[in-house]
C-alpha cells in the first residue's frame, strides 16, 4: 500500500469519528427537547443573541 492511499484512508476515518462524535453531541443535547429549558433550545438562542449582536456591532458606522 503506497503512503498516498494510506493518507486517504485516514482522512477519510476522521471524517467518518467527526460525524460521529457531532451526531452523538446533537442526540444528546436533543435528548430533552421535550420542554423549553432543553439545552439545545438554550444554545441556539444564544448563537442568534450573539449573531444579533455581531452584526449590529458591524452595521454601525466607523
Amino acid at each position: 500500500m503506497s503512503s498516498r492511499s494510506a493518507k486517504s484512508e485516514q482522512s477519510g476515518q476522521s471524517s467518518m469519528e467527526y460525524a460521529i462524535v457531532c451526531a452523538a453531541l446533537v442526540f444528546a443535547l436533543g435528548i430533552a427537547m421535550l420542554d423549553s429549558n432543553s439545552v439545545l433550545l438554550e444554545l441556539i438562542e444564544a448563537f442568534k443573541t450573539s449573531y444579533q449582536k455581531f452584526s449590529f456591532a458591524i452595521s454601525l458606522p466607523s
